[in-house]
């Protein structure tokens, strides 16, 4: 495959492989937006592009790029590194995807609504388990969240569909008690990955609400973790993945929220040089 294309004053970029297996050209401003959303700065940004784009080859894994670009980043900017791999973060809050459900009610609730996570609701017709219920201000968001491990899987139509029928048959016996009076219901898909092309055509057309890792521009999760400042927790490098571990299964799994609750630090049994470390890495995180 050739890699002849004139992008941005003529200059030619290779052809890189992603993590679905798809080819598509090196673009300079996508990783040049992504170390900015980690905090590194501009001469920062330049330095990683110019030794990045000076190793490209064609087909080479976007991971590679990933890896080597965190490598960098991690050496030179240690807070901005660890923003840098929020994607990698969420993936290893698993492997079951409740705390993915826990993450995604705090990002509801980080809007000032009130948030109920694995609820049963009752149907028309049968009980549905509902991920998160987020209610507030004459809204009442119902979302079914999906979360892999892996990058390269995606929400295929089936999950739409079946999202569809559930919510039709909860709204049908809500829209018919007076307490839900004037409550409008949206219903939503959560991912931590993608969509197919046809979930995302099937929930434009039935407006279903989807969000994930990069869907929709400027309100996905990439944009939203960092707006809101709702880091996973899995992202400190002071801990270990036991430690990290015990954290999530405790129902803490965002830095946010191991901020306001320090007293469940007690329980990881730190020493008092490593406890400090993770105050001041908390600390540039969320400042």
């Amino acid at each position: 495959m050739s890699s002849t294309l004139t992008h941005n004053n003529d200059t030619v970029y290779p052809f890189v492989r992603k993590a679905s297996g798809e080819l598509e050209r090196f673009i300079p401003n996508k990783l040049a937006d992504s170390l900015r959303s980690a905090g590194a700065d501009e001469m920062l940004v330049e330095e990683i592009l110019h030794d990045i784009i000076s190793s490209l080859s064609d087909g080479i894994p976007t991971r590679k790029i990933y890896a080597k670009a965190l490598s960098q980043l991690g050496r030179r900017q240690k807070t901005a590194s660890a923003r840098y791999r929020v994607k990698n973060a969420l993936m290893q809050l698993g492997p079951d995807g409740h705390p993915f459900e826990v993450f995604m009610g705090e990002l509801f609730a980080s809007q000032g609504l009130t948030v109920e996570v694995s609820v049963i609701l009752e149907g028309a017709s049968v009980n549905h388990e509902m991920d998160v219920v987020a209610t507030g201000a004459g809204v009442q968001h119902l979302v079914e969240c999906k979360y892999s491990q892996s990058a390269v899987n995606h929400v295929s139509i089936q999950v739409p569909l079946y999202v569809h029928s559930r919510v039709r048959d909860i709204i049908a016996l809500r829209e018919g008690k007076s307490e839900y009076d004037g409550i409008t219901f949206i219903p939503w898909i959560a991912t931590n990955t993608r969509f197919s092309s046809d979930s995302l055509q099937y929930a434009n057309h039935y407006n279903l609400s989807l969000i994930s890792w990069d869907y929709p521009r400027g309100e996905a999760l990439k944009d939203l973790i960092v707006s809101r400042k709702l880091y996973p927790v899995t992202i400190l490098s002071t801990l270990g993945e036991h430690e990290k571990t015990n954290l999530v299964q405790s129902g803490i799994v965002t830095c946010a929220s191991l901020a306001k609750q320090r007293h469940v630090v007690d329980g990881l049994d730190l020493s008092h040089r490593k406890r400090d470390a993770l105050e001041q890495e908390l600390s540039a995180i969320l400042n």
